[in-house]
């Protein structure tokens, strides 16, 4: 109890001290009216009660990131885990994974096998042709559902361009990018064709990584972490333990990805709109890096543990109308497709078999949102429906007859699978006092139903044949803002959240923690929910000091949380041949998150700024023998902190990238944060030094360069199975034409 007032105390201290102080001089810096639309319409920014970053075109555009997911960690706001180099799976308030929505051009990413643990989907959305990111913080169910416990990350896309004259304009954008400690090449191109009516937007983008280097100026307290000083090869026909000609290159990281995007785009009249967004994304095997690292009995265990090609496939279609005349001004109709694949393979050290894990899901969803504008009064409601079918396979393979044989257990059930997400929500704005004191407010009902069956139940003997769920949960939120002037923002909000077991959550089997723990179906889940309260402020001073700061406490109830289970009434099952610990995910009879998050940025010249941006997060469960263990998935304190200098045709930014220790006390020992992959006594902090540059060459063609770790620290980010970049010399050209 002393560590939740104390929790609460910072926060509120934290937010109170930066608000307290008197701006004594006048200014024309206003509170930006940034437009989001965090509740699906366009708004200004001041007028949402829920805390909202925008990564907007500019900085995008000056970002030197691999990826998605490493575009959200060089902000120094959002924390990014990674199994592999392949991957990257966002953190927000301490929820990752399924416990956070993606989304992309108004259309769910999140899928009934989208797991707890860590997920690499966000990298399938290709950065070079994005126009903006919003991160929500905090729950968002009332309005996008199930899932958005910890909120949201929507991914926007450049929309195709109308011609202004009316004449056929075409437009493009090419550039090429290259990382040295990632062997990164990256070839990008985009065409806009716009008439007076139509346009269409075209994009294509190749990427190659190469196996990743680690840096090598190490924590002399723990010199072996991370060495890759071995890996299996198999040299002529039989699999052999190699020595690793350099322990700081991660043999078997490297993997290659394609993104295409396609839009059409039609306005009949000026406030009618209609598109046509087709989107597809693949890769290379993508080796799972932390696994092809296990050990048993003192030696590698995997020979080959990787990802297939992930493919994402989408078609959306979008309607949008605004100023109608009937009692709605503003209307947004859409259907989308979605075909997901994933697989997993596997073959242990000199065994011939190779497993193979397939999984294929069809997404089906559709939307309908309206909204009217009355005097003081914004009233949003909406329906959507999304409806998911899996199919899941399994097989060997061996690699020397090539010979197939069936029999192999799936990761979900081998029968028909479905489940779908039905709601209906309404959105209230209301301007009190215009211009001084808002309110939002609003509530949606959710029904989910889910199925799925066992065909084959002799493999593991389970003691069912299905699972089953319904469920009807709802959600609120309320929030009230204070512009006392055109430099503030004080906003304190109320919300729940919900997410309803998925397929993953209540039917999978599979093996977990470096072998040492099998998780198995628990058919009795319900969903968790979150209760969860904000404060938020920001304030400019003088004309040039900026600060902002935000705390929040969620209460955490019927929170999904794996631990020990017994298993027909046993609390370890023979599997693979190896006695292995039961574990299954359990309802947890409480829990609770804490933190807050503080930016302050200065501009005491023209073209001169210091930033520094800190997230501290803190949250525990107490289990149903009623002891008290930390949440899994909360990071360590992290943040940014950097100078940056605008001149003419030249843009420099030196920062550094850092985090907190993790103590071994702070890791859930049942959890998801990869506790097999640290020191003895946790997860070292550690910093970066990190200097990019822009020129401007011409009017079309800038070139950037960075050189990121400058002094190649050897660092692994808390819950990762992989090793950050060692120093990396990245260089990028882009022309548009």
């Amino acid at each position: 109890m002393k560590k939740k007032l104390l929790c609460i105390l910072s926060v509120s201290l934290y937010a109170l001290t930066s608000y307290a102080q008197e701006d004594t001089v006048a200014t024309k810096q206003q509170v930006a009216e940034v437009i989001v639309t965090a509740n699906k319409f366009e708004e200004k920014s001041k007028y949402v009660a829920q805390r909202v970053e925008v990564l907007d075109p500019a900085v995008i555009e000056n970002s030197m990131s691999n990826n998605t997911a490493s575009l959200l960690e060089q902000t120094g706001k959002v924390f990014v885990q990674k199994s592999q180099l392949g991957g990257g799976s966002p953190v927000l308030r301490g929820f990752e994974a399924s416990r956070i929505l993606l989304m992309v051009d108004g259309v769910r990413m999140n899928n009934a096998i989208y797991r707890t643990g860590h997920l690499q989907n966000a990298i399938t959305i290709d950065d070079d042709i994005l126009e903006k990111v919003e991160i929500l913080y905090g729950p968002a169910s009332t309005i996008y559902g199930s899932d958005a416990l910890g909120g949201v990350v929507h991914f926007q896309t450049r929309k195709p361009q109308l011609s202004s004259s009316g004449k056929l304009s075409v437009k493009s954008n090419v550039s090429t990018r290259y990382s040295s400690a990632f062997q990164e090449y990256t070839g990008h191109i985009d065409v806009n064709m716009g008439w007076k009516k139509w346009a269409t937007l075209t994009s294509i983008s190749y990427s190659s990584f190469g196996d990743l280097r680690q840096g090598n100026n190490r924590n002399p307290f723990y010199p072996e972490l991370g060495k890759r000083k071995e890996y299996i090869e198999r040299i002529n026909g039989v699999d052999s333990i190699v020595a690793n000609k350099d322990a700081n290159v991660q043999k078997f990281s490297s993997y290659r990805q394609i993104d295409l995007l396609q839009k059409i785009y039609w306005q009949p009249k000026l406030n009618q709109s209609h598109q046509l967004n087709i989107q597809y994304s693949t890769s290379g095997d993508i080796p799972r890096y932390d696994r092809l690292t296990d050990t048993r009995n003192g030696q590698l265990r995997w020979a080959e543990w990787y990802y297939g090609p992930q493919e994402r496939f989408m078609a959306s279609y979008q309607y949008k109308a605004k100023a109608l005349n009937g009692f709605f001004d503003q209307m947004m109709i859409g259907a989308n497709y979605q075909n997901i694949k994933e697989s997993r393979v596997q073959r242990a050290y000199k065994k011939e078999e190779k497993e193979y894990r397939i999984e294929d899901v069809d997404v089906l969803a559709l939307n309908a949102d309206l909204r009217k504008s009355k005097g003081r009064h914004e009233v949003s409601i909406g329906i959507d429906g999304q409806f998911n079918f899996l199919n899941s396979t399994a097989y060997k393979q061996n690699i020397v007859s090539q010979e197939k044989t069936y029999g192999l257990d799936t990761r979900y059930p081998d029968g028909s699978n479905n489940m779908n997400y039905t709601g209906i929500y309404g959105q209230h704005l209301f301007k009190l006092i215009p211009g001084k004191l808002i309110i939002n407010d609003g509530l949606r009902l959710n029904y989910v139903s889910l199925n799925s069956k066992f065909s084959d139940t002799a493999i593991l003997h389970l003691p069912f044949t299905g699972a089953r769920q319904r469920n009807i949960t709802f959600s609120a939120n309320a929030g009230i803002i204070y512009l006392p002037d055109d430099k503030s923002k004080l906003s304190m909000g109320f919300a729940t959240g919900f997410r309803s077991p998925n397929i993953d959550d209540m039917a999978k089997v599979f093996e977990s923690a470096g072998g040492v723990q099998l998780v198995v179906p628990n058919p009795d889940l319900r969903p968790e929910q979150t209760y969860n309260f904000d404060l938020s402020l920001s304030r400019n001073f003088l004309g040039w000091i900026y600060v902002e700061a935000s705390g929040f406490y969620s209460l955490f109830r019927n929170a999904m949380v794996l631990d020990k289970y017994k298993f027909n009434g046993a609390d370890s099952i023979l599997y693979d041949g190896k006695l292995t610990a039961v574990v299954a995910n359990q309802n947890k009879a409480k829990a609770f998150i804490c933190g807050f998050q503080g930016s302050v940025i200065l501009r005491p010249l023209q073209g001169f700024g210091l930033y520094s941006y800190i997230t501290y997060t803190y949250g525990r469960y107490q289990g149903l023998d009623g002891q008290e263990v930390p949440m899994d998935h909360i990071p360590p304190v992290f943040g940014k902190t950097g100078a940056s200098y605008r001149y003419r045709l030249l843009e420099a930014d030196v920062y550094i990238l850092y985090n907190g220790w993790k103590h071994l006390g702070d890791y859930n020992p049942y959890g998801e944060d990869n506790l097999q992959y640290t020191t003895e006594l946790g997860m070292p902090s550690w910093y970066t030094f990190n200097v990019s540059t822009t020129w401007s060459i011409t009017k079309n063609i800038k070139a950037q360069v960075a050189l990121e770790n400058l002094f190649d620290q050897n660092y692994r980010v808390f819950a990762s199975g992989i090793n950050g970049a060692g120093r990396n010399l990245m260089i990028k050209l882009k022309a548009s034409l």
